[in-house]
């Protein structure tokens, strides 16, 4: 009995050595952006539920999720100033399926008060900003204030037992506070909280005093009479309050400052799919009725012709600003 000796042509083992290596490829290498999303995508926000980052979160999911037909999940990682939401994206497959919606401060002031496990410009990537948000300062009703001018006389007039809340120490929420002090000449003390909602809850309780917070977080209540709004740090005037004058039109120039917002992934994402997901998130936001939805809250709408690039020129250049400022008032973190 003899037997046959079939010999494969070299070109057929090299096509099917292709074949092989396309289907042993990772999720990530073989997704292609015009695949995605072929299922739920989830949302990382560095916030509890009812903070500025959640609002804004929630509304651009639900515009992403119109216009793909996929669900956006938005997923609640507050603590540490932004950094546990992070470990969660870093956690994550590096598929595009888990992004992360953060302040800018998570690169901008946080190096400053936490000693991070991740570099904030190396280890993740912006995508698209979709919002810039002023502050405003707010004070419990039942003091004797009506506006920054008594304000700051109150403060004086009581060394060492003022003090200001913030939704996370590190955040602007809490360097605003330390410009503030400098500024005025005042002592406010420092009560960092885990999120927005707690730290509101004890200015409006008077547990402490005053807080530099989101317009978009604080509005409700200023219009309910349970907070009094001092000045915006915004250079106009809030469309959402409109009433309330700015910091430099009260002669503080220096805290005129709005805070982005933006989508972030890590590097690893495929470029094609960050592709993709960018012009998502601009096709939600160029949408008249979320810009809308986000201007009621004060926020104002992020800008559709940053490209990812930009955003993180400025953020490396908005974390030097920083750092000269709190260079300049001797901050030490708490």
């Amino acid at each position: 009995m003899t037997s046959e000796l079939h010999v494969i042509p070299r070109r057929t083992c090299l096509l099917a050595a292709l074949v092989l290596a396309s289907a042993a490829a990772s999720p990530a290498q073989a997704q292609t952006s015009s695949a995605w999303p072929s299922r739920p995508v989830r949302m990382l926000v560095p916030a509890p539920a009812g903070g500025t980052s959640d609002i804004v979160a929630r509304a651009v999911a639900e515009a992403v999720r119109k216009n793909t037909g996929q669900s956006v999940l938005v997923d609640n990682r507050p603590g540490a100033a932004g950094a546990i939401a992070v470990d969660a994206l870093l956690s994550a497959p590096r598929d595009g399926y888990t992004i992360l919606f953060a302040p800018h401060s998570l690169a901008t002031e946080v190096p400053y008060s936490f000693k991070l496990k991740f570099d904030p410009f190396k280890d993740i990537t912006p995508v698209a900003e979709l919002a810039a948000v002023p502050l405003v300062l707010v004070a419990n009703t039942h003091l004797p204030i009506k506006n920054v001018g008594e304000m700051v006389a109150y403060v004086k007039a009581h060394p060492g037992q003022t003090s200001y809340a913030s939704w996370s120490p590190g955040t602007i929420s809490h360097v605003k506070g330390l410009q503030f002090n400098k500024a005025t000449g005042t002592d406010m003390q420092h009560v960092g909280y885990k999120g927005t909602p707690p730290a509101l809850q004890d200015v409006i309780g008077g547990q402490v005093q005053f807080m530099f917070d989101g317009v978009a977080t604080s509005v409700g209540h200023v219009k309910a009479g349970k907070l009094r709004a001092l000045a915006v740090t915004s250079a106009k005037r809030s469309p959402a309050l409109p009433d309330v004058p700015t910091f430099a039109e009260l002669g503080y120039p220096e805290l005129t400052q709005t805070t982005g917002m933006s989508i972030f992934v890590t590097p690893e994402v495929p470029a094609d799919i960050q592709a993709r997901l960018q012009a998502e998130l601009l096709k939600a936001l160029a949408a008249q009725d979320l810009r809308d939805r986000l201007s009621s809250f004060g926020l104002e709408p992020g800008a559709a012709v940053q490209t990812p690039e930009e955003i993180a020129k400025a953020l490396k250049r908005d974390h030097e600003r920083t750092g000269q400022v709190l260079r300049s008032i001797n901050y030490r973190p708490e």
